[in-house]
């Protein structure tokens, strides 16, 4: 076979509390975004327009809907003698006897994996974050520097380091990076200005070295482990600093804003220009009939994807294919998964509605303006006539009818 010159490994098996029911069946990775497509499908199409073709998914919970997603992986190219996705969920054999312990863990335990593939390079992702990179750049950087390790870095403020792993890096490379100087995961303070995007290139004798001595450990995490390691022992650590969009998605906030920052006629995230890409097999997207916007219907400013029905008002928003709209409602900054069907006079304002729930006529969800909170509505629900939810609120999924009141309170938790 060709041999490999890189392997990517996307980090895609977790669930994230802070995005709460919208992960309750799925992994971050696999959460719908923009209007027809997933998380993953970002760090899937920067791979293929970086020519990147051989992949693994290491995934854990809920993995269903993340494999039903990746499908054969032809959506992205990587079908064929030398290119391909491997999904690697845990396993148990004579060695293993756990589910993946943390992120190093994961891979450690696919190490025959990687070693079968003999890569020069391997790329190690977060699988659900939402930027634009051409990753062929950084390995290049890579390479020049003759690094142990490189890792992508994004300037951020230095009162949201407590959040990332962050880091000092030197000028002598300008824009392109510097080596890093010193790392923290998560510090409670610190006046470190970049952090990490968890895109790592490693050389593959050091990452097996570093894997190995992982195991010995009680944490088997990359950032919170395997780095901190690196810079105390004086491995050559370089940082590549990214100035695009990055979108971390890791709150209900900043997903639904995520989802804003495709709207406008500039829109930060430029889907099209990016080269997405997406299985439009899953859930049969490719099979809808085209979107119909009634005599009464308007749309304003908002991605409306196909099977969609428009007989009220929607603006700013970002509508999945198989959603309906009724008469005189209003969907206002809302992003409506696949098949939400919502009757006639109801208001929806700043709401996240995951998939198959259906709204009766005259309710009301997520009044308080824009700048209240995010009103989260899980899926498989049937919302009774003349509802009402408040700002912020949090539906479980699958609620049965006793569960239901007429007024569920701003921020209160229906379960």
């Amino acid at each position: 076979m060709l041999k490999t010159t890189t392997l990517a490994m996307i980090l895609a098996g977790g669930r994230v509390d802070e995005l709460d029911v919208l992960t309750y069946g799925r992994p971050k990775s696999a959460l719908p975004f923009g209007g027809f497509g997933r998380v993953i499908d970002f760090p899937l199409s920067n791979l293929m327009n970086s020519e990147i073709e051989q992949v693994a998914i290491l995934s854990q919970y809920h993995s269903y809907s993340l494999i039903n997603h990746i499908g054969t992986g032809a959506a992205w190219d990587m079908l064929g003698r030398h290119r391909g996705i491997s999904i690697l969920p845990p396993f148990i054999g004579s060695t293993h006897k756990d589910w993946y312990r943390g992120s190093a863990d994961a891979v450690h335990k696919n190490i025959d994996f990687v070693q079968f593939h003999d890569p020069e390079h391997i790329l190690i992702l977060s699988g659900d974050h939402i930027y634009h990179m051409d990753y062929d750049h950084m390995i290049r950087y890579h390479q020049e520097r003759d690094a142990d390790l490189t890792m992508a870095l994004i300037h951020i403020s230095p009162e949201e380091a407590h959040r990332f792993g962050v880091a000092t890096i030197s000028d002598e490379d300008g824009a392109r990076g510097g080596r890093v100087l010193e790392y923290w995961e998560k510090p409670e303070s610190s006046q470190a200005e970049w952090a990490s995007l968890t895109v790592f290139c490693f050389k593959p004798q050091v990452l097996y070295q570093m894997l190995q001595f992982n195991q010995g450990q009680r944490s088997f995490e990359f950032g919170r482990d395997i780095i901190p390691y690196m810079m105390r022992a004086g491995y050559k650590i370089y940082g590549y600093k990214f100035c695009g969009y990055w979108g971390y998605t890791r709150t209900v906030n900043e997903y639904w804003q995520s989802n804003m920052d495709l709207l406008g006629e500039k829109p930060l995230i430029d889907i099209e220009n990016w080269g997405f890409r997406t299985n439009l097999d899953h859930r049969d997207i490719r099979d809808f009939q085209p979107t119909i916007v009634g005599d009464y219907g308007t749309v304003t400013n908002s991605l409306i994807y196909n099977g969609c029905r428009i007989e009220g008002t929607v603006r700013n928003s970002v509508l999945f294919p198989g959603v309906e709209i009724g008469r005189n409602t209003l969907v206002e900054d809302s992003v409506l998964f696949f098949n939400n069907v919502v009757g006639h006079n109801c208001t929806l304002t700043k709401v996240v509605a995951d998939v198959n729930t259906y709204y009766g006529d005259h309710v009301q969800i997520g009044a308080g303006g824009k700048s209240s909170g995010v009103t989260v509505i899980g899926w498989n629900n049937d919302v009774p006539d003349q509802t009402t939810i408040g700002h912020g609120a949090t539906i479980w999924p699958e609620l049965n009818d006793a569960c239901w009141k007429k007024k569920v309170k701003a921020g209160e938790v229906l379960r």
